[in-house]
This record gives structure tokens, C-alpha cells and sequence, in this order.
């Protein structure tokens, strides 16, 4: 299970401190998909950096009782003088994997060509982010992190990934951060609604969606 207990976090600002999320908590089950609404700045990608690790909360706790993706399509901790075949030799020895049985996967799913093999910092956006969803799925986690719909290519490639995803891991855990009602709807057992730093949960996704159009009038 992934427990959230009474979490706060809080950036600094000109006149202060801005409290992004307020005494947050949160438990996911083994298997289930959560989906995560608010609007613009609520703290969305903030609650997904923490569930992550990428970020630390200032108070509370996050207890891991089972393995969390980074982000998917994340490319933030890429060492850009690598190339990609080397960065994903790093991901491999991070999480004790081997590498080299990992490469033919990595080149054919990422369709980078011979730019597997050149620097990171010559990639389009696009291409990093190829990679590093590439990279997620040779690292099988319990829970995956997915901030905002999955554009990592053309609709051809995007349907590649979500075959991957939810499709051949559709048993794992998924905590999905999307304003797309039929996304959301899709793929999302349950429902979150974050709010002025509080979350609310909701068992009926009907039940969320009513608060979450409601609080957008505000």
C-alpha cells in the first residue's frame, strides 16, 4: 500500500510561504487507479513529485509499501553528456537490473534510431521523452505515476504506450494527474479532487466530478 499521512508542502515566495498542499493524506491499494483532478496550480505534479521521491515534504509522512514509478515520460534526471543507451545502463544499475537484454527493447520501443546511441542533449523534446517512457517499462513498479494524459509522440506511438501501460499492466496500482473526463473515466476506479491545498477523495466518480465542475465555477 502507498500511505500519505498529514502531508504539507510549502514553497517560498516574495511575501513568505505558499502552502501548496495542507495536511494531505492519502492511502492507495495494490491494484487500484486513482485519478487526480484540480485546476491550474493546485498542486497536482507537486503530490506526484512526493509520491515519487523526485521531492520531500516539509511535514508527514509517505510510506512506500510497495514500489512507484518516477513520472512516466519524466526526463528531468537524465544526464544529458550520456548518450541513451548509457542513461539507460544508470537506470538499470540504480534498480539492480541488467542492461544488456534490456537494449533491444529500449532501441525498438523508443524508435530512436541510431540516436539511442548519441548524447542526450542533441534529443527533441519528444525523443526524451520516448526514452524515459521506454525506460519505465523495463523497471516493473507495483504503482505508476502519470502526470497529465501521455503525449510522448504522434497517435501512433501514444497508442503504443498505453497499450504497454494499461493493457499488459493492468493489474499494478496508477495514480493518473488528467483534466480529460474520458481519460480519466477510462483508466480511474476513483476519484480526487485537489482544492486550496486539500484533497478530497471521492468512492463515485460521478460524485467527484460533480464537486470538481462545481469548485471550477468558483
Amino acid at each position: 500500500m502507498l500511505d500519505l499521512k498529514n502531508v504539507t508542502k510549502y514553497y517560498p515566495v516574495r511575501r513568505g510561504e505558499r502552502v501548496v498542499l495542507d495536511d494531505v493524506s492519502l492511502k492507495v491499494q495494490p491494484g487500484e487507479k486513482l485519478g487526480i483532478l484540480g485546476r491550474n496550480g493546485a498542486g497536482k505534479s507537486t503530490l506526484i513529485r512526493l509520491l515519487s521521491g523526485v521531492e520531500l515534504p516539509d511535514s508527514g509522512s509517505i510510506i512506500r509499501g510497495m514500489s512507484v514509478s518516477w513520472p512516466l515520460a519524466f526526463s528531468g534526471t537524465f544526464q544529458e553528456q550520456l548518450t541513451g543507451l548509457d542513461n539507460m545502463r544508470f537506470v538499470c544499475r540504480i534498480y539492480n537490473k541488467t542492461s544488456e537484454d534490456k537494449i533491444p527493447y529500449v532501441q525498438e520501443f523508443s524508435e530512436l534510431g541510431q540516436y539511442f546511441k548519441e548524447p542526450v542533449l542533441n534529443y527533441s523534446s519528444g525523443m526524451r521523452a520516448r526514452l524515459a517512457f521506454a525506460l519505465s517499462m523495463i523497471v516493473e513498479f507495483d504503482c505508476y505515476l502519470i502526470d497529465e494524459v501521455m503525449s510522448v509522440g504522434d497517435r501512433r506511438f501514444t497508442e503504443k504506450c498505453k497499450r504497454e501501460l494499461f493493457e499488459k499492466r493492468r493489474d499494478r496500482s496508477m495514480i493518473i494527474v488528467s483534466h480529460e473526463e474520458d481519460y480519466v473515466r477510462a483508466h480511474c476506479d476513483h476519484l480526487a479532487v485537489l482544492v486550496n491545498g486539500r484533497l478530497h477523495r471521492f468512492q463515485s466518480l460521478d460524485e467527484g466530478y460533480a464537486f470538481y465542475q462545481e469548485h471550477m465555477k468558483l
